[in-house]
């Protein structure tokens, strides 16, 4: 008898542009996940974004944004489930339920948010602290098996199994403790200028970060001005994180390995390295940026798209929600 498939889910926030680290760490992991999980749901997270300031019109502009660039990704709701975080209100009361089995510990261990908050601690809203809890809840009310997602958010999809052993340990067994699911090349994508930093649109430099909606143009001027080193050995190594970063890019998108990039370029020099891995991220990107032009302009479309997978993700969550409130107690 084969193996039954996976329950996946994994969420995207709406906050700021995508880069090219959120389409290879995740996206891609999405698109490539809709024919394995049975079902694989994916959720815009914007419930997650009011952590930090944030404008009401804006976030509802975003989401949208958002949504559109998985859809032009590849994402297709015939094969997935796909909706908006906020849409299904299970996921919030699953929040609170949780917080019986989350300690304030378990929180402040969390570097995430130590590195957000820097000084300003006493500052941050108590919904940045409890965003673990959240996205535990998140993945938790589907009983999902998978969860793929960035290296960056290993240590958040830790406590969440240690969350759902410690509900079935003191109510009975409820919860399905999910697996992590890591890329194998590209899990964690370096700013092109700092290589020693993961890309981001919010902690990243400007010309070291790729956007999935860049032209042509302009990527080809990023990778071509990517930092590397003073050598001219195209080699992956701990001492040459700019190239080493540059090689996994080149990786993904050619869907091959780092020994085959070496093997190629080895003796060619930076130039000629640098121009086929912006070859490569054009390739990539641009039939998404193309596709993205097509379908956000219609956004009563996109809303319906979202709505009805609501819906099915709601049928599911409210399934574990029944269980959880009668282990708990509760009706």
């Amino acid at each position: 008898m084969a193996d039954p498939k996976p329950i996946i889910f994994s969420g995207i926030q709406p906050t700021g542009s995508k880069h090219l680290g959120n389409f290879i760490g995740a996206i891609r992991q999405y698109v490539e996940g809709q024919d394995r999980g049975e079902p694989a749901i994916f959720c815009v997270v914007d419930l997650h974004s009011i952590s930090v300031p944030y404008d009401p019109g804006d976030l509802r502009e975003r989401v949208l944004d958002t949504a559109a660039i998985l859809l032009a990704a590849g994402l297709d709701p015939e094969r997935c489930i796909f909706f908006r975080q906020s849409d299904v209100r299970e996921h919030t009361e699953m929040t609170w339920l949780l917080s019986a089995v989350t300690s304030h510990g378990d929180l402040d261990r969390m570097t995430q948010f130590k590195e957000k908050v820097g000084k300003a601690r006493e500052l941050a809203s108590a919904a940045l602290f409890y965003y673990p809890v959240l996205m535990a809840s998140d993945v938790l009310v589907y009983r999902a098996t998978e969860v793929p997602v960035g290296e960056d958010q290993r240590q958040h999809v830790e406590l969440m199994r240690e969350i759902a052993r410690r509900f079935n340990a003191r109510f009975g067994d409820t919860l399905v403790v999910p697996e992590l699911v890591l890329p194998e090349v590209g899990a964690r994508i370096m700013d092109l200028q700092e290589p020693e930093r993961k890309m981001s649109t919010t902690g990243g430099t400007e010309q070291g970060t790729v956007l999935v909606l860049d032209d042509e143009k302009t990527i080809r001027k990023k990778v071509g001005s990517a930092v590397t080193d003073s050598g001219r050995e195209v080699r992956a190594a701990p001492d040459k994180p700019g190239v080493t970063n540059l090689i996994d890019i080149l990786a993904v998108a050619r869907g091959t390995g780092r020994a085959e990039i070496e093997r190629e370029f080895d003796g060619a020099g930076y130039g000629d390295f640098k121009k086929a891995v912006a070859d490569g991220v054009v390739d990539l990107l641009g039939p998404v940026r193309e596709r993205y032009e097509e379908l956000r302009p219609d956004e009563a479309a996109l809303e319906a798209t979202l709505a009805a997978g609501a819906e099915k993700a709601r049928e599911i969550a409210a399934a574990t929600m029944v269980d959880v409130r009668a282990r708990m107690g509760f009706g």
